[in-house]
């Protein structure tokens, strides 16, 4: 091991001489707790998850891969000699560990940092030459299973293609070279200096989430920011003033006002503003953040519900010497309603008849677990949220309800059970296998269903654990129709370990691990891992299976098989699925919007697949043509507005403009969401033609 160390600390003396123009990044060194939090979770990690995997050579080597690929996917940055020198640490990582010793992964983080800062300097002085668009040149944008560049002169030339690239797209969204000099600079710039702004923390982090997920996809390492984000986003809230926050050149600029925070109430702070300074309490002085990272900033702005926070603020509308003023706040409970449950309702024409379609959607299954344990009669969860939200939509005499949880990637376990009782009342819903074997069902227990009628869910690719937990019930009792794409197959269950009370710290030092504790297995015996939820009526999608799913980890669980629950599935949805499986393929033949979405689909598949785009202005401007062409002619259908390719990154453009577009992706028409709600509308059909012949019939038997 001490001659290893030595080797890889001289490649890095070495290289320094590459870089001698310009000023290095700080070199990084592990702290003391981060050894111990490393250690600490490999004792846990290697005797409690679902399938316990030792720490040893084999893992160490899964450990080394997925922190090199965390670091550099692409293959941009590293060469193959470096790649090389840190392979002959590949299978020392769990030794090191032991011996609570981390130089392995920072020494290759700090490598990684001087590696961006050379290809981001040399990219930068690539924008002094003009390019030449006329000649037959590709770039590959798929690189995550090339080789890596065999020496400088490789990397070079793959980063000239790569600034080539960068400048046609820009080139073709109609900038001047000019412009494009100063954008292409500053992004290269920002890459360049956030290299400079890591601090310890980020590398452990980085190197724990290459461990824990070497054990199974879904275990994760959470550091102090983290474990914060994590709860926040289970709560649904947070103390702080209520505004949503974005670099910009370095200042951390105003996005938007939450309605009812601090920040709105106050009138004192308008979206475009800049936090140049942040202090505490009403006299606390003012530090400058001018530069800060822009999660620092953060969480000195979040604090104790009515604590005093103080922020100096260059206006939106001033230069950088503009005048400044200085504005108290006072911090207060902000609600994250965006992520919180919502309903919409549409009619849509079914029959004879229009029908009233109530759609609620779910991002996550969240849960204020604290509030909960501490007795708070009023905490957060989503399907209290749901029950709500139902409850209204009976006021509406809506005829069906659609449960939207596309792009929901799960939540509260408990959440989930909750939430199908809303629909089935009484009955096991998710059946539990833990690591030593034994088999838990898991139960509704509600009285009686809060929706009785007409249902539906709505699934695609990002709809995992919670998502399918609740989708599959739905499908195994008949109780909905289930719409969409597969979802994303992850049958497996985690609970959150916080290492400080395993030890009895005092404070917090070594954060906590989200660790698999269980597969679940849906009432008919089967489970989602891998397979997911195979929707009753399939809708097209644009995400690429190989990449996104269970089905994308080589160490996912695999597919298993148990007994069924003891539950009465009903069989009306079976009956009526070949009704509605003809009358939406009759629909979409003849439906514009669908099939232009399925052009699109098939355009980005065939792009993928490709994995290279063309260098020559030529052919960009002839698919760049044909493309507007298609815009245009959905515009002229009403289809809402082309928006392009500006060549543009985030922040890039003025704050203004980025809001327009997310605005106008925001208000796009959503072809999926309208033929499900017509499947829904035939649904409702369909059962009202059913129950009204089981009427006839009951009344002629009657009659007898």
């Amino acid at each position: 091991m001490r001659i290893a160390y030595v080797f890889l600390g001289a490649f890095l003396a070495i290289a320094q001489s590459a870089y001698a123009e310009v000023a290095s990044p700080p070199v990084l060194a592990p702290l003391k707790r981060q050894a111990q939090a490393a250690e600490l979770s490999a004792q846990f990690l290697s005797r409690y998850s679902y399938k316990p995997v030792p720490l040893d050579d084999a893992l160490s080597a899964r450990i080394m891969d997925g922190f090199i690929k965390s670091l550099d996917p692409d293959r941009m940055l590293f060469l193959q000699t470096d790649i090389d020198r840190f392979m002959a640490d590949r299978s020392e990582i769990d030794d090191a560990i032991e011996r609570k010793d981390l130089k392995i992964p920072f020494a290759i983080f700090n490598a990684y940092e001087q590696r961006v800062v050379d290809r981001m300097n040399y990219a930068r002085g690539l924008l002094k030459q003009s390019f030449d668009f006329s000649a037959q040149e590709n770039y590959s944008v798929l690189r995550d299973k090339a080789q890596w560049p065999q020496s400088e002169a490789e990397s070079n030339e793959l980063w000239r293609k790569r600034v080539k690239s960068d400048w046609l797209r820009l080139k073709l969204g109609g900038k001047t070279d000019a412009a494009i000099r100063e954008t292409l600079d500053k992004r290269y710039e920002n890459t360049l200096e956030r290299a400079y702004k890591f601090k310890s923390d980020d590398v452990f982090q980085s190197f724990m989430d290459a461990y824990s997920t070497s054990i199974d996809p879904h275990t994760d390492y959470f550091g102090a920011a983290a474990s914060a984000d994590f709860n926040v986003s289970m709560k649904l809230s947070l103390f702080g003033i209520g505004a949503v926050l974005q670099e910009r050149d370095d200042y951390t600029t105003i996005r938007e006002l939450v309605p009812g925070g601090p920040a709105q109430l106050s009138g004192k702070l308008a979206v475009g503003d800049r936090i140049t300074g942040v202090g505490q309490g009403k006299d606390g002085a003012i530090k400058e953040v001018v530069g800060t990272r822009l999660d620092e900033v953060v969480q000195m702005i979040r604090g104790k519900k009515g604590s005093v926070v103080r922020l100096d603020i260059l206006p939106a509308d001033a230069g950088a010497d503009g005048t400044h003023r200085v504005i108290n706040l006072v911090r207060d409970k902000i609600s994250l309603d965006k992520q919180a449950a919502r309903k919409t309702v549409l009619s849509v024409k079914a029959g004879d008849a229009t029908r009233k379609i109530g759609i609620i959607t779910l991002p996550v299954f969240y849960e204020d677990f604290e509030a909960k344990r501490k007795g708070d009669q009023d905490y957060k969860s989503a399907s209290r949220d749901v029950a709500k939200l139902l409850d209204e939509l009976k006021q509406e005499k809506v005829d069906s309800v659609l449960i939207d949880l596309r792009n929901n990637g799960g939540g509260s376990l408990d959440e989930a059970i909750d939430l199908t009782g809303l629909f089935i009342g009484n009955g096991p819903v998710v059946q539990q296998r833990g690591s030593d074997g034994k088999i838990e069902v898991k139960s509704a227990e509600l009285a009686a269903p809060v929706w009785t009628g007409p249902m539906g869910v709505l699934i695609n690719r990002g709809s995992a654990s919670a998502s399918e937990i609740f989708a599959a019930a739905i499908q195994d009792y008949g109780r909905g129709v289930i719409v969409g794409e597969p979802s994303f197959g992850k049958g497996t269950v985690q609970t959150v370990v916080d290492l400080d009370q395993i030890v009895r710290n005092s404070k917090p030092e070594f954060g906590e691990l989200k660790v698999t504790i269980a597969q679940f297995f849906r009432v008919d015996g089967g489970t989602t891992q891998l397979h997911g939820v195979t929707p009753d009526i399939s809708l097209p999608g644009l995400s690429d299976p190989t990449s996104f799913g269970e089905t994308s980890y080589d160490n996912a669980l695999p597919w298993a098989e148990i007994k069924p629950a003891n539950y009465t599935p009903a069989d009306t949805e079976a009956t009526l699925l070949p009704t509605l499986q003809s009358r939406h393929d009759a629909r979409v033949k003849s439906d514009p919007d669908y099939q232009r979405l399925l052009q699109d689909i098939a355009d980005l598949k065939a792009q993928r697949e490709k994995g290279v785009i063309s260098l020559n202005e030529a052919e960009r401007r002839k698919e760049a043509t044909a493309r507007e062409k298609r815009f245009k002619d959905r515009a002229q259908a009403g289809d809402g507005e082309d928006l392009g390719d500006d060549g543009l990154e985030a922040g890039e453009r003025s704050l203004s403009a980025d809001i327009a577009i997310e605005n106008a992706r925001k208000n796009a028409k959503d072809v999926l969401l309208d033929e499900t709600v017509a499947i829904l509308a035939d649904e409702a059909d369909l059962r009202q033609g059913v129950l009204k012949a089981a009427t006839k019939e009951s009344g002629n038997t009657n009659g007898k």
